[in-house]
């Protein structure tokens, strides 16, 4: 059999549920631990920022008025299809990380999907209260979703880390654009295909490629975005910046933590951060 020129792919962006080039034309060569070449990705621009940040607002109604319940629903769906496709992410998590542990990290990976899923239903009784006043009156504190999140996802841990902070931003009824890792997006990319032919509406997630520098500033003084998770930020001067953008309209941001071991219990820290608490008060016999 005579040998042939393999056919390379060209990864492309996810915005509002469609698989855009970039705006830019622009793309970069994507390698293996060993420096082997395995892909082309896109490389994300300021307009595919923009655009990004546009679909999540245009999804945030929906996806946060829709029953906690629904929510539930959608998460474990997203873990049935990872399930599915369980092969072809190992494969790619250990090219991308150079490590033989692919299948442990998957499989953490689809757990935490579930482990997201269950919480939907159970983040208002939790981490919401009825409040003992003084008068005639009821007073509910409710939690309520942010907004649109941009997260700069974990470069090291390209699945696992990268479900962890996404997760739970759209568990908690969030919208988000995400900034996969930069030297390793294509098990985000894949992700992103399997969010597509899910139960997850377009725009609820959107995944950006190409260098984390380029886009993060424009996301982080965006007046339309209402949060930020700086966790894939391992410039410490790069983050100040993006924290002195994001006070602009007073985002919510989160600072990287220096986390890099993501099997660890997730705890609720993630979920409770983009939450904002709502108190209502209502006179009693009304």
């Amino acid at each position: 059999m005579s040998d042939r020129i393999s056919v390379a792919k060209t990864y492309k962006l996810y915005i509002g549920g469609a698989f855009p080039r970039s705006e830019s034309g622009r793309s970069y060569p994507v390698n293996d631990s060993r420096g082997g070449f395995l892909a082309n990705a896109a490389q994300g621009s300021r307009k595919d920022a923009r655009d990004a940040v546009a679909a999540a607002r245009k999804a945030f109604a929906g996806w946060s008025g829709a029953t906690a319940y629904n929510r539930g629903q959608v998460l474990y769906r997203v873990a049935e299809l990872l399930e599915g496709r369980r092969e072809q992410f190992v494969a790619e998590v250990s090219a991308s990380e150079g490590t033989k542990r692919g299948e442990a990290i998957v499989d953490a990976a689809i757990d935490r999907w579930v482990w997201y899923a269950g919480w939907t239903d159970k983040i208002a009784s939790v981490f919401g209260s009825s409040n003992p006043v003084a008068g005639p009156y009821f007073s509910f504190s409710v939690p309520e979703p942010t907004g649109v999140v941009a997260v700069l996802a974990p470069q090291a841990s390209s699945l696992l880390g990268l479900v962890s902070v996404v997760a739970p931003v759209i568990a908690a009824g969030n919208t988000c654009v995400v900034v996969a890792s930069q030297d390793r997006p294509l098990p985000a990319i894949t992700l992103s295909e399997v969010l597509a032919t899910s139960d997850v509406p377009g725009g609820v997630v959107n995944v950006l490629t190409g260098r984390v520098a380029e886009t993060a500033p424009h996301l982080a003084a965006h007046m339309d975005v209402n949060a930020i998770d700086l966790t894939g930020v391992g410039d410490p001067t790069l983050a100040t910046e993006l924290e002195v953008a994001a006070a602009e309209n007073l985002k919510r941001v989160i600072r990287p933590d220096g986390r890099t071991n993501w099997i660890d219990d997730p705890g609720t820290r993630r979920l409770t951060a983009l939450l904002e608490t709502k108190t209502v008060w209502h006179p009693k016999g009304v």
